[in-house]
Formats: structure tokens, C-alpha cells, sequence
């Protein structure tokens, strides 16, 4: 990651710490194990299908040809470090993609060339967006079968509303056996360079030429194009007059220029190739270290001062300036937990105490290590400056989302967001034995995972386990078998609904009765509001004066609150609420912590009792499928109450875009291959939660009722 450090320290504008993301499928391993191979950070390059990627280093992934994890790999090209992290682009495991992008400075979006914009794709680019971190696009699979670049870059611009912007023609399309002209490089727009790969040795070898003839009209086109868009947003008129003039513009100037705008999100550089035929990736690399920003291209690290909410906090990308970092995801392994840390500010040594604001508690950072993808395979730092990403142990109540930063000068980050699980199953161990440590392991894996949670049922007694799918479910227990050495039985597949208010309301709850030898007095007036659902799910905030209750009380009554939401009124999380705690009274000999809690829970019950509204997830679903089988497609969707978004060509086949219940969707893979002859390939990924049918509610109220 960041190099050694000479006396000036570090190159902060040497430094990229960017990511690859895309629609599964498209093409982002491929895409990386080149970037790694031609780095020289690996000598081999892997093939998905082989297993034996770098960044796809866990079992599982290699078994499956997917990727699950992020994975962060440091190397090397030409002058500057790179820091890579290469996400999943399956929907179950969208919560890698979250967390990446929350820290990282770049990123690379790969499209496959014969599909475009695909559902993941739009999903990841509105992550991107979230975040406002500039990127790149890669047109990958040039060499397939009806690749075709041009509707590719439409797509980007049209459904993503994007600045697409091709610096690169590819020279041809398509496999050798499916084209006139198969895709054999690319033209690059700048230099007015057609760059050639050789297979030989893997591409690493690119020959230099002239444009082909046939393709120089459409160069000077696509190089107009380029410079109407370029000047277009050329406010400081970098390069307008000497366009205007007929004057060629320098290189570096023109680089210059693409790189500002880019950094603004004006624009969006577009490259091609092809990962598999090893054409392509140089020129990608390059773009990456001319046109995605440093460290020192992002504005200054946005907080609040966690003691005095209205102030604002800021920390500049600088070694100098007070510690701050913010915990990306944590590594569960047989030797503890690792710790991914985005360093913001400041530096960094081992055996350092920092403050986790927001828990309100101290830390002692043990060891830094630079990682590869495989986390086990790590480099011991001693020390680590701002604008790196690093690993570390040593923490014990810090989890993803949560800042670090210096006990005298404290900033809480804003934390990182994750989906709500949309998908539970029953969990028990094969052993009764095992029932202490499945508690254990399951806690272990919902620290690493903000997307997956537990939690027991209280109506059946048993543990539940909820997550983004049932691949992401399957995921986690195979880990539990293979990594904790602990065997379980899972039930069905079920749907993970959720609960929110029907309307605002005010209660006071109220603890008095008796604890064994002793009477407890606890007594709470709380406002429960339904929100829009932006920012935290759940909000728990006191309107106390400090002197009302002591801190520790204050504190209980909060917790009860929060435990009693995450059961809710049926016996699901509640979400999208608001609990003001706006009076609470003690008594000096009967009060205790376990009073107030109670009472928060009382408070809970009753705000819900008869004020409940059941949310279900619904699903958006993108399904390809040859147009003959088209009408029976949509007719099945139909039948599932769908909503049909949109339905258009995609080549030679169809595709259709529609908002459906989970509920009604877990029979869809055979269904859907039985009508279409097993031609038909779908994605689904969680859209909302949506209140529910009134008679779901009903019977679950009343099971045996007609």
C-alpha cells in the first residue's frame, strides 16, 4: 500500500486507492488479475474458472467462481501505489460493495460489452454516487458474441444519466468465428494510436501503430466528440481557445483537463477490452493513475464533535493533522479479529489508545499490517499516515462503520449504511452441546457482517439468522461448518418482515413491581414517531436535562428501548422509528438500571400495541429471456402481482424490469427455466419494504383463522 517512507514522508499524490465494481458476471476478477499481473504484483495470472484468482482467495469463492469478499491488494504501477480492492457483484453481498466505496478515493465500473447496464450495474453506480466518488468505465468482453461498444456507452449515459466520455475505439468486435472483424485492440483517442496485444505472452507485450484506414473517419468523429464535451465544461479555458483555433492540444494538457473533470463528476472516462484475450488493461492502468483522484484530491473528512452534536468537524488528508479513521470491515479468523481501517488523518503507530466516540470507549491499537487479498497473508507496518487503508488488531468493542480518532481532538465519521436483511432461516446446532457456541459463533459472524443478524424467535424458542439472500445464508453456514468447525441444521428459506407504526404516539411506561425481595420504580413519557427511512432505521435520542436521571439509568432506558424494538409488537424489527425520550422520573431507594430498561420496553409495547403496520421486501427483478417466451414471462409476473417497470431488446433477446414481493419469489428459478425452455436468466436484489397485505397480518395474528 503506501511505500516506505523517505524523511519528507510519503507522496500522497502517488497514492490510488480504488476499487472494481460491476454486475456480476461482467467481468471485475478477470479484470483485476490482470491489473495484479501486469503490476508484477503476482507472477501468474489466475483464471476465475480455475479457482485460483488472488482476489477470490476464500474457498468458497473459489468453488463458486464468484467473488464474496473484498478483497485489498497492494501494487505498484509505474510511479504510483495502488491500492485495489476488487467487491462482489452478486446482490447477496452488496453490503462489500457499501463499505468499499464509503472509503475508497476511485473507482473502475465494468460493463459487459453485449449486455450493457445491467440490474447490479445500476445498483453499484448509485452506490458510487452516494459516496461522490469519481470513476471510471470499462467496456469489457469486446470479444464476445454481439459485444457492441457503442450501445454499450448509450446505456451508460441514458439509464445511469452519466457523462460517458470514450478516450479508446475498440478495433472490431466479437470472437473470430462470429465476426468479420473480431476485436483484435484498441485506438487510443488521445495519441491517435492503434495499440495491439500480443497473446504470446499474455498481452503484456503492445504493439504500436498507425489508425487503421477504415477506421479513421470514425476516430476524427469520436475526436470531435470528445472535444465538444470536453470544452463544454472547460471553465477555465484550459483548452477552448486553441480548439477554437484548429491548434493541436499538448498531451498533458488534454490529460490535464480530463483528469479535472472527472474528479468534478462531470464526466466519466470511457476504456475497452477484453480480460480474457488480455486486451486492454495497461491503457486502463494508466487511466487510473492519470484521471482518479489522490487522497489529496478528496475534500477534507466531514464529522460532528460526539459531545456537541452542532459542531462540525473537518480533517484534512495530512500526517500532521490529530488521528482519524473509520473501521471499514472486520475479518473473523482461528487467531481473532483483523480490523479494516481508512486512515483520514494524522498517523498511526502500534501500541497507540484511541477513542471510539461513538461507543464512548478506548482502544489500543496492538500491530499495523498491510494485507493481501488473503488476510492471512499480511506485512507487520510500524506505522501507517493518512490516506492508507490498513489492517489491524487489538480492538475489542469497535465494529464496521465506527470512527477512531484521538481522545483530544474526538470526531465521529458518519457511519456507513447497510441494507435490512431480507431473507430468515431457522439455525440449530446438530449438537445440544453446541447451543453456547452457536450463540458464540453467530455473534462473531454478525460483527463481521453488518447484513447478517440473529436474533431468537419468542414464540418458537428458536434462533433465527437473517440475511440479503438465501446464497448469502448458505454462505454463512457453510463458514460456520468449514471455519468454526461447527455443525448445524437449517430450516426453509423465509421471509424477514419488518414493522413500523401506524402513527405517532405517546406513552409512559412504567416499571413497579416486585424483583425478588425488592420493588422497582421506573417511570418514562416517550414519543414515537414514524420516519421517511433516511439516515439510521432506528433512532433512540433523550430530551432529558442532565440532572433528570443519573447517566447510567438514561443509558438503560435507551437499551430497553432499543431491545424491545427489535422484536417489535408480531415479533419482528421494528424500523423507521423515532423514540424521544421527553420525561422520566426515579425514586431514590427502588430505582435501578434493570427498572429503566423495563420501563423503556413497556413503553415500547405499548406505542405498538394496536399501531402496527407489517412491511414486506420487494424485490427488483431484471429478467432476460428470448422473445418468444416473452408474453409468458410477463404473464407469470402478472400472476405474482408484480408491477412490469419496463420491457425492451437487448440484443437478440428481451428484458423485463418489474417490482415484485419476495413472498411470492422463491419458486421463480424453475418456474421461470420451465417457461422459457431454460433459456431465461434473472437478477433480484432487495429494493424496499412495503406494508404488506392486510391479510398476511391477519394470519400470523391468527394462524388458524379462514
Amino acid at each position: 500500500m503506501a511505500k516506505e517512507k523517505d524523511k519528507a514522508g510519503p507522496d500522497l499524490t502517488k497514492i490510488r486507492n480504488l476499487g472494481i465494481i460491476a454486475h456480476i458476471d461482467a467481468g471485475k476478477t478477470t479484470t483485476s488479475e490482470h491489473l495484479l499481473f501486469y503490476s508484477g504484483a503476482t507472477h501468474q495470472l489466475g483464471k476465475v474458472d480455475s479457482g485460483n484468482t488472488m482476489t477470490d482467495f476464500d474457498e468458497e469463492e473459489q468453488e463458486r467462481g464468484i467473488t464474496i469478499y473484498s478483497a485489498c491488494v497492494p501494487f505498484q504501477w509505474r510511479d504510483c501505489t495502488v491500492n485495489l480492492i476488487d467487491t462482489p457483484g452478486h446482490v447477496d453481498f452488496t453490503a462489500e460493495v457499501e463499505r468499499s466505496l464509503r472509503v475508497l478515493d476511485g473507482c473502475v465500473v465494468v460493463f459487459d460489452a453485449q449486455k450493457g447496464v445491467e440490474a447490479q450495474s445500476e445498483t453499484v453506480w448509485r452506490q458510487a454516487d452516494k459516496y461522490r466518488v469519481p470513476r471510471l468505465v470499462f467496456v469489457n468482453k469486446m470479444d464476445v458474441v454481439g459485444a457492441n461498444f457503442d450501445a454499450a456507452v448509450a446505456e451508460v449515459r441514458e439509464r445511469l444519466e452519466a457523462n460517458p466520455l470514450p478516450l479508446q475505439l475498440p478495433i472490431g468486435a466479437g470472437g473470430p468465428n462470429d465476426s468479420p472483424k473480431p476485436f483484435a485492440g484498441v485506438v487510443d483517442l488521445l495519441e491517435r494510436k492503434a495499440l495491439y496485444f500480443d497473446p504470446a505472452d499474455l498481452g503484456k507485450t503492445i504493439r504500436v501503430e498507425d489508425v487503421p484506414e477504415d477506421m479513421e473517419a470514425d476516430v476524427a468523429v469520436w475526436r470531435d466528440k470528445l472535444f465538444d464535451a470536453l470544452t463544454a465544461n472547460d471553465a477555465d479555458d484550459k483548452i477552448t481557445s486553441l480548439v477554437l483555433e484548429g491548434k493541436d492540444v499538448p498531451l498533458e494538457t488534454l490529460r490535464a483537463v480530463i483528469r479535472e473533470q472527472t474528479l468534478k463528476m462531470l464526466i466519466q472516462p470511457v476504456l475497452c477490452g477484453s480480460g480474457r484475450n488480455h486486451i486492454g488493461i495497461q491503457p486502463l492502468l494508466d487511466a487510473c493513475t492519470y484521471y482518479l483522484p489522490s487522497p489529496l484530491d478528496r475534500p477534507p473528512v466531514v464529522g460532528t464533535h460526539p459531545t456537541k452534536k452542532d459542531k462540525e468537524e473537518k480533517r484534512k488528508c495530512d500526517p500532521k493533522e490529530p488521528f482519524c479513521g473509520l473501521v471499514f470491515k472486520v475479518v473473523a479468523g482461528s487467531h481473532g479479529e483483523l480490523f479494516f481501517v481508512r486512515i483520514y488523518s494524522g498517523t498511526l503507530k502500534p501500541q497507540s489508545r484511541l477513542t471510539n466516540p461513538g461507543k464512548e470507549s478506548k482502544e489500543l491499537i496492538s500491530k499495523l499490517y498491510h494485507t493481501q487479498a488473503d488476510p492471512t497473508q499480511r506485512t507487520e507496518l510500524p506505522e501507517a499516515v493518512a490516506g492508507d487503508i490498513i489492517a489491524l488488531v487489538g480492538l475489542k468493542v469497535s465494529v464496521t462503520g465506527d470512527t477512531l480518532c484521538e481522545t483530544q481532538h474526538p470526531i465521529l465519521l458518519e457511519p456507513i449504511t447497510f441494507a435490512e436483511p431480507v431473507v430468515s432461516q431457522s439455525i440449530e446446532p446438530e449438537s445440544s452441546a453446541d447451543r453456547d457456541r452457536l450463540t458464540e459463533v453467530l455473534t462473531i459472524l454478525r460483527r463481521e457482517d453488518p447484513t447478517f443478524t440473529w436474533r431468537d424467535d419468542k414464540d418458537t424458542g428458536q434462533k433465527l439468522m437473517s440475511g440479503m439472500g438465501t446464497l448469502h445464508l448458505e454462505i454463512k453456514r457453510h463458514r460456520m461448518e468449514r471455519d468454526f468447525r461447527l455443525k448445524v441444521r437449517v430450516g426453509k428459506p423465509r421471509v424477514s418482515y419488518r414493522e413500523t407504526l401506524k402513527s405517532a404516539r405517546t406513552v409512559e411506561g412504567d416499571t413497579q413491581h416486585l424483583a425478588g425481595a425488592h420493588n422497582l420504580f421506573a417511570r418514562a413519557v416517550v414519543e414515537f414517531e414514524p420516519t421517511d427511512g433516511s439516515g439510521e432505521s432506528i433512532q433512540v435520542v433523550s430530551d432529558l436535562k442532565p440532572e433528570t436521571i443519573p447517566a447510567a439509568f438514561e443509558a438503560a432506558l435507551i437499551q430497553g428501548i432499543r431491545n424491545s424494538l427489535d422484536s417489535g409488537d408480531v415479533g419482528f424489527p421494528v424500523m423507521n422509528v423515532r423514540a424521544t425520550i421527553r420525561a422520566a422520573k426515579m425514586d431514590e431507594a427502588l430505582s435501578t438500571d434493570a427498572a429503566f430498561a423495563a420501563a423503556g420496553a413497556d413503553a415500547v409495547r405499548q406505542a405498538l400495541r394496536d399501531n402496527v403496520i407489517l412491511l414486506e421486501p420487494v424485490m427488483r427483478l431484471e429478467v432476460t429471456v428470448p422473445e418468444e417466451a416473452l408474453g409468458a414471462i410477463a404473464g407469470d409476473l402478472n400472476s405474482r402481482r408484480a408491477e412490469i417497470l419496463d420491457q425492451f431488446p437487448r440484443g437478440k433477446l428481451w428484458v423485463v424490469e418489474a417490482i415484485v414481493a419476495l413472498a411470492r419469489m422463491f419458486d421463480y428459478a424453475d418456474k421461470a427455466r420451465s417457461l422459457s425452455a431454460g433459456r431465461a436468466s434473472y437478477t433480484m436484489e432487495p429494493s424496499a419494504y412495503r406494508p404488506a397485505p392486510d391479510e398476511v397480518l391477519r394470519k400470523m395474528l391468527d394462524p388458524f383463522a379462514d
